[in-house]
């Protein structure tokens, strides 16, 4: 996984954000990676990949990061997490929103 790819796609957060956040603040639980821009808080599909962040940057005891090979595949796992628990799509369909 690159740095500037998005993890969650709800709040758009890069893994070079999480990845920062995890190595600068070193929080006590996973579950307080949603401090950084809410990652996570969104439909849940990113929390794995952020919990695995947090393994490998804020702790001492490293994990290993899953990667999908590209943008396309981890969009269209997010879709198929999406059909799973919801019954349908995102709606935002995992595209960025000019601001």
């Amino acid at each position: 996984m690159e740095l500037d790819d998005e993890v969650c796609f709800c709040f758009h957060v890069t893994h070079r954000k999480l990845r920062n956040y995890a190595r600068i603040n070193k929080p006590k639980v996973a579950s307080l990676m949603t401090e950084c821009y809410g990652a996570g808080t969104g439909c849940g599909w990113c929390r794995p990949i952020i919990v695995k962040i947090w393994e490998t940057h804020g702790q001492e005891k490293p994990g290993e990061i899953p990667t999908l090979a590209s943008m396309a595949e981890r969009k269209a796992a997010r879709e198929q997490y999406w059909l799973d628990k919801f019954g349908k799509k995102p709606a935002d369909g995992g595209e960025k929103k000019d601001a």
